[in-house]
């Protein structure tokens, strides 16, 4: 569930109009404040008199980043510093890395997210869905990216290809109750505060609406500094307290978890760059056909205890999920007989 990302190198803001439609844009809000933006000779501004703040816009892209809160500054996002992970390759890598087999593989993301389509069009004909962290690949996205009548809004942390604006999940820049669905796949590991981000996707949804959320359980550190947290099953479900379920269960099975518990297995023994690529190379090569077991382990209980991550799909509610009935939710392979 490693999310990727992309950098800026030294560029400075532009006065470009941002790259949004008119609805998008008069969602958007202050970082800081909540007050509304309008259009400046430096991007945009709030229009609250106790705030004032500017905000750039670099090449169509808003950066909405409240300095003061966020491990994010402004200053540093827009030179491509602080990036979480994504460079360009090099031409020679772009070559090779088809031919290295992959460890991961998220068997059920496509079934979830086309059941997550369906809640959708089934309470609004055209629903606009926020994505937080796009990055460069949404794994089974499709169905909804391909659908017209879904329109989807990209955000990221930092400048990426799919990123409309640059923001932070712990501070969305949108009003109160802007869109129908949220989508958080693979990025609340990467978060400081993901139950701050997951309240923050509750607050700009619609009554009703949608959430996605994909997180890693099984799964070793794969963002470097910017790697915080995993969850279970259950605990996802308690992340995600505020939302009525509508399904949830492992994304990523146990035969991808064991391929990468033997991956970072044998890095560990690796003291330089050089090392460690052969030792990763050696465990893609000799474990990539673990993930494939998971196409039949995946929706078993005892899987669910060992699964490299979880999905939940739920709707906004205006209650919280009693923590008596989030263990009498538990489903994994040790349930009392």
């Amino acid at each position: 569930m490693q999310t990727s990302h992309t950098r800026v190198d030294e560029q400075a803001p532009s006065n470009r109009t941002p790259s949004l439609s008119a609805p998008f844009l008069e969602l958007l809000r202050c970082p800081a404040c909540g007050g509304r933006l309008n259009p400046a000779p430096e991007g945009l501004e709030c229009t609250e008199r106790s705030c004032q703040r500017h905000y750039p816009v670099v090449d169509g892209v808003p950066v909405l980043i409240d300095d003061e809160s966020s491990v994010f500054s402004i200053a540093d996002v827009v030179r491509g510093r602080n990036s979480t992970g994504w460079t360009e390759q090099s031409k020679l890598k772009r070559l090779v890395r088809p031919l290295v087999p992959t460890i991961s593989k998220n068997v059920r993301a496509e079934r979830y997210y086309a059941r997550f389509a369906q809640e959708l069009l089934a309470q609004i004909r055209h629903p606009r869905v926020l994505v937080v962290g796009s990055g460069v690949a949404r794994e089974g996205m499709a169905v909804l990216e391909s659908n017209p009548t879904i329109e989807i809004l990209d955000t990221d942390v930092v400048f990426s290809p799919l990123a409309r604006v640059v923001c932070d999940g712990h501070r969305l820049p949108f009003a109160d109750g802007s869109f129908d669905g949220v989508v958080m796949q693979a990025v609340l590991e990467h978060v400081i505060d993901p139950w701050r981000c997951v309240a923050e996707a509750h607050r700009v949804l619609k009554p009703r609406g949608l959430v996605y959320g994909e997180t890693p359980f099984m799964q070793q550190v794969h963002g470097r500094e910017f790697d915080f947290t995993r969850f279970s099953h259950l605990g996802h479900r308690r992340l995600f307290r505020q939302f009525d379920e509508i399904e949830s269960g492992a994304s990523c099975g146990p035969g991808m978890a064991l391929a990468w518990a033997w991956e970072y297995f044998l890095m560990s023994f690796s003291s330089t760059p050089l090392t460690r690529r052969v030792a990763q190379l050696m465990a893609r090569v000799t474990a990539f056909p673990f993930k494939y077991f998971d196409h039949v382990l995946v929706d078993r209980p005892a899987a669910l205890d060992a699964a490299s991550g979880v999905c939940f799909i739920g709707r906004r509610s205006d209650s919280v999920l009693d923590d008596r009935k989030l263990i009498q939710g538990y489903r994994g392979g040790m349930r009392r007989v």
